[in-house]
């Protein structure tokens, strides 16, 4: 009852924080959408950047729009009935943005090893290397750095909550929703996983985590 009731809390938080700002915005990619191929086709790329989660952004805006209405109006019911959908539409926004910081095409990155000074010696550490113990690990979801501690976990969540919600600083995010690679790989999930280490930016990993330590 008490994990519910914080993860509730938890949902209300980010929901409040996205309260803040006018609207959400569809990020622009440093890349085109043919770019990180092989790993999955063209059109794949650009239906779940450009209309996944472009639809997730118009959600996001549509309920906080109607929360910051319902907040002038002092109704706390309807603001109430609004947290859920806010937080929901939020924690994909969040998701999928850092998802596509976490990729680039080979030339410019993508799929190489870990890198920098303390990226490899962490994950060698806590899974025993990148290879065997990390890649696999990080299928299940995503990977963050736990506060106040020198090292890395993975970590999986319900739905699409972010890894912060439960104290993590969040530094790498592997979408594993069907949408992500019904188009290339229909219900073959493990080749998706196992190609889209190709597209991976281990770079933009190991600055998060300097940065997460700094």
């Amino acid at each position: 009852m008490a994990d519910g009731f914080e993860a509730a809390w938890a949902r209300v938080r980010v929901a409040a924080q996205w309260s803040q700002t006018a609207s959400a915005t569809l990020p622009d990619l440093d890349y085109g959408y043919d770019a990180l191929e092989p790993s999955s086709a063209r059109e794949s790329w650009r239906l779940h950047h450009s209309k996944h989660h472009q639809t997730y952004v118009n959600n996001l805006n549509a309920a906080l729009e109607k929360y910051t209405d319902a907040e002038a109006r002092g109704d706390v019911a309807a603001m109430i009935a609004l947290q859920g959908a806010s937080a929901s539409t939020a924690a994909a926004h969040i998701n999928h943005s850092l998802f596509w910081k976490n990729l680039a095409p080979a030339s410019a990155g993508g799929g190489g090893a870990p890198m920098g000074e303390s990226l490899p010696s962490a994950i060698d550490a806590e899974f025993g290397g990148f290879r065997d113990g990390c890649r696999s690990g990080l299928r299940l979801g995503l990977a963050g750095l736990p506060p106040g501690k020198d090292t890395v976990a993975i970590h999986t969540t319900q739905n699409q909550d972010p890894v912060s919600m439960s104290g993590l600083v969040p530094l790498l995010g592997v979408d594993v929703w069907e949408h992500a690679y019904y188009l290339d790989y229909k219900n073959a999930r493990p080749e998706y996983l196992k190609n889209i280490w190709k597209v991976v930016d281990m770079g933009e990993v190991a600055a998060r985590l300097d940065q997460a330590r700094a």
